[in-house]
């Protein structure tokens, strides 16, 4: 392929080259490199913001043809990062997180597949007047230009944002970080040979891996050259990109996620919504943390008992252990309600009414999802009413937190803030609006 070498060319340039034997007002290699990047970048937004519906859903399936036809070599690749991984010490749900699997591809590109049959929300009127002065308006959507992501360990993001991101005519710039390296280099490989290959700019989905975190940090200072910055990871990451960052961020939380066993709930119900919730996939953001139990929901006992065999621990506040009898159970600590545990544990506390567990929920919560299993519709309205989180959920997983599940394709990330986008972000959250004004030789008087 003839960019799988693309990032170790990328090292070997040097953007500084300069005769001049001062440096200190000369920005440092990672700073010109990637301001660089983002300039070709930005060249190639103009083609995607003028490039139609078909010409970009040819590019989206020639990316998904493309890791279809070299899945052996992208998962070859990531192979060697889960080995690296386990000789550093990483977490299971970390490695989880990195691997790719054959079934995994097969998800990535039918994600693909589903973004480009999903309508193009480029040019899409928001809305649009007449004035009685005759002054025709129109505020549509447009493209945000270029995308800056930086986010941990997770190969399928590359695709997933490098997706969105074309479909919405944006070019992007990526940092994987270095868990992922070879996994991300191979992506970004075929990304760029199979956007060539339908007369696409390469420079549409670049990367900055290359250099390292100096390369994060130079994305995080390249206001005016970067349109939008996109933080998808752990706390750490999140709160050092919000806090550094001259660039717009919209920031992506982590997931404590809630879910509150009603005192009318049935044990039918949400011992496999619970199930489903914590151990389906327990390393990623919406994966429930805490379940919140009213004190007369005669389910609870049958809920504990199943996630304990299916081997959970549970983290349990006085409360609960009295609760949970016999059942396993280790004491709670005071961090555990703000913990992100990502991997089989859960904290458990009991709550008098809904009321109460509204009250932890907005103590604890970082704002991503919350639900509620009950069969009260009154309770059920209220919970609605009063948690303010990106997501609220009844009677379901909260593993559908996802934009894949909710019909968007894919998502760059879920959005906690309020700004813009809230919740999973596809393809209408990476545009921006534009206001077309029309008249016939109109003056203001």
């Amino acid at each position: 392929m003839r960019r799988l070498e693309y990032m170790s060319q990328i090292v070997n340039e040097n953007p500084l080259q300069s005769d001049d034997a001062s440096t200190d007002l000369q920005p440092s290699p990672a700073v010109a490199a990637v301001a660089a990047m983002a300039d070709r970048a930005r060249l190639a937004s103009r083609v995607l913001a003028r490039a139609d519906r078909n010409w970009k859903d040819r590019a989206l399936l020639a990316i998904a043809t493309a890791l279809d036809e070299k899945r052996a070599y992208v998962i070859a690749e990531n192979a060697k990062d889960i080995e690296s991984g386990r000789a550093n010490g990483t977490s299971q749900a970390m490695l989880d997180r990195l691997r790719l699997t054959n079934e995994r591809v097969d998800g990535l590109i039918s994600a693909l597949e589903e973004l480009a049959g999903l309508p193009d929300p480029v040019g899409t009127v928001l809305r649009g007047q007449t004035l009685p002065n005759g002054l025709r308006l129109r505020q549509v959507h447009v493209p945000m230009g270029v995308i800056g992501a930086i986010y941990e360990a997770r190969p399928n993001v590359t695709v997933d944002i490098a997706g969105l991101a074309l479909k919405s005519g944006n070019a992007v710039l990526l940092r994987g970080g270095s868990a992922a390296a070879e996994s991300n280099k191979a992506l970004l490989g075929l990304i760029r040979d199979a956007l060539e290959s339908v007369g696409l700019p390469a420079d549409s989905v670049t990367s900055v891996d290359a250099y390292g975190r100096e390369g994060a940090d130079a994305m995080m200072g390249a206001r005016g050259k970067i349109d939008v910055l996109i933080p998808r990871g752990g706390r750490e990451l999140i709160q050092r990109v919000l806090t550094t960052a001259s660039v717009p961020v919209i920031e992506t939380g982590e997931g404590n996620v809630h879910i509150y066993l009603d005192e009318s709930a049935d044990a039918q119900m949400a011992v496999p919504i619970l199930l489903n919730a914590k151990t389906q996939r327990p390393s990623v953001c919406n994966t429930v943390e805490t379940l919140l139990i009213n004190a007369k929901a005669a389910a609870a006992p049958q809920v504990l008992a199943a996630l304990a065999k299916a081997g959970v621990t549970l983290h349990a506040d006085e409360r609960a252990v009295a609760l949970a009898g016999e059942i396993p159970t280790v004491a709670a600590t005071a961090a555990d309600w703000d913990t992100e545990y990502m991997d089989l544990d859960l904290s458990v506390a009991i709550v008098d009414d809904l009321d109460g567990a509204i009250s932890h929920i907005r103590a604890h919560s970082t704002g991503h999802t919350e639900a509620i299993l009950t069969n009260n519709l009154a309770h059920a309205e209220r919970f609605i009413a009063e948690v303010d989180s990106a997501a609220v959920i009844v009677n379901a997983s909260t593993r559908f937190t996802d934009g894949g599940q909710l019909g968007l394709g894919a998502e760059v990330g879920i959005s906690t803030q309020k700004m813009h986008a809230r919740g999973p972000m596809g393809l209408r959250e990476l545009t921006t609006t534009k206001w077309i004004v029309q008249g016939d030789g109109h003056v203001r008087s």
